[in-house]
């Protein structure tokens, strides 16, 4: 569905821009590459910088008095995309815990340091915490360059060249391809931050153009993000401000903390009676098949959820259910008494990621708008996600967590 979206977040941004107590940060170009970024020496300040901007950080006060779970900070870094770093939240029996699977500020910043090569092309970002995923979430195969840093696809006939900045670690030589868009490490500019009823938002643009050579039309991002005690909402207006069509996808990978730290008895419920079939979880390429869940080891179907076990899961989810016209992925740690909600609202989400291998204590649930590879062959023309935008046209993603103790939802069922 195309949403023309582009003049509401302008005059949103705008508007935020006028209100006391805004806050701004300085603007700034996104690099070419940041494998070719000169390494710099961290000036000490008051306020950290990652990828050349303050990190910014919302916070309101606990008003439930530990009765009920509330969020209480939200951390995003504008030098790096306007990722989530970090979430904060006062939950019942368990005092102030991270929502967030993430390092320190101090180590990220080193993975994330001028030069790094853990962070080329800004791969840091999907490490860990909550980065967002524009034009593409997900893998994009295509026909690698001799020189092994790009690969070839297409999209209506029209050639795309994307930065080939993943591998599977065994063939690195063989199956090379792009990875989670292209805004990992750009800077986000007229960074604005406001007081509002029971929390604070943060706002920004990137003009990313066509970013960088990569993209088939000129492209403006509006981002939208607000703490409340009882959500996070994330949104993203994605405008063509060029000339020629261009296709469009959005996404986020947020890490959601199992806070008991036992993966085997955590829940997850997915909406989706469907999942794409892959070749293997090393490539994790899809085949074009598409899946039934029922009965299988892909089975969340059930309102409560299935327990994570030792499944490995690295899975696209689709033909998705709606509930009250948003897709509704829940993850639940029984030890903790405590559960978070993964909101989606946009109608151009078709499919859910989820990310968790058997020795972790984290689940990271993607609502986004397509299928991995989007453009490839194996889909034999299947509408993959991919929103067309027409010049002047917009769509925008929209995102909303929340928090809930299971306990407390059975006792008023």
């Amino acid at each position: 569905m195309r949403m023309r979206m582009g003049m509401a977040a302008a005059a949103l941004a705008g508007a935020l821009a006028l209100m006391a107590g805004c806050r701004s940060s300085k603007t700034a170009t996104a690099p070419a590459n940041p494998a070719e970024t000169e390494s710099a020496t961290p000036q000490a300040q008051s306020t950290p910088e990652i990828g050349g901007q303050p990190v910014v950080k919302l916070t309101r006060a606990a008003t439930t008095n530990g009765t009920k779970p509330e969020f209480l900070s939200l951390t995003v870094l504008p030098g790096r995309g306007m990722e989530v770093f970090q979430i904060t939240a006062d939950v019942p029996g368990k005092g102030e815990i991270p929502v967030l699977w993430a390092p320190s500020l101090e180590e990220l910043a080193q993975r994330m340091a001028p030069g790094s090569a853990a962070d080329a092309y800004g791969n840091a970002s999907f490490s860990c915490c909550a980065p967002f995923l524009v034009p593409y979430p997900n893998r994009i195969l295509g026909k690698l360059s001799p020189d092994g840093k790009t690969i070839t696809t297409e999209w209506h006939g029209k050639k795309i060249v994307l930065p080939a900045n993943w591998h599977n670690s065994e063939h690195p030589d063989e199956d090379k391809h792009a990875m989670h868009g292209l805004i990992l490490n750009w800077p986000v500019e007229d960074v604005q931050t406001v007081k509002i009823p029971d929390g604070e938002t943060v706002t920004g643009v990137i003009h990313a153009g066509d970013f960088n050579g990569h993209w088939l039309s000129k492209t403006d991002l509006s981002f939208v993000i607000t703490l409340t005690g009882g959500a996070v909402d994330a949104e993203i207006v994605a405008k063509n401000v060029g000339t020629e069509d261009e296709p469009m996808a959005i996404g986020w990978h947020p890490y959601f903390s199992i806070p008991s730290g036992e993966r085997a008895q955590a829940l997850l419920h997915v909406p989706g009676n469907q999942v794409a079939q892959v070749n293997n979880y090393q490539d994790v390429f899809p085949t074009g098949k598409l899946l039934p869940v029922k009965g299988t080891k892909w089975d969340f179907l059930a309102p409560r959820g299935a327990p994570l076990d030792d499944t490995y899961l690295d899975d696209n989810w689709s033909n998705l259910h709606r509930t009250n016209g948003m897709v509704e992925v829940t993850l639940t740690d029984p030890a903790s008494n405590y559960g978070v909600k993964v909101l989606g609202l946009s109608p151009d989400i078709r499919t859910v990621q989820v990310y968790s291998p058997p020795t972790a204590k984290f689940a990271a649930i993607e609502e986004q708008f397509n299928f991995a590879d989007p453009f490839g062959k194996e889909w034999h023309g299947m509408n993959t996600g991919m929103v067309t935008l027409k010049p002047g046209q917009s769509v925008q993603w929209h995102v909303r967590v929340e928090l809930f103790q299971p306990d407390s939802a059975q006792a008023k069922k």
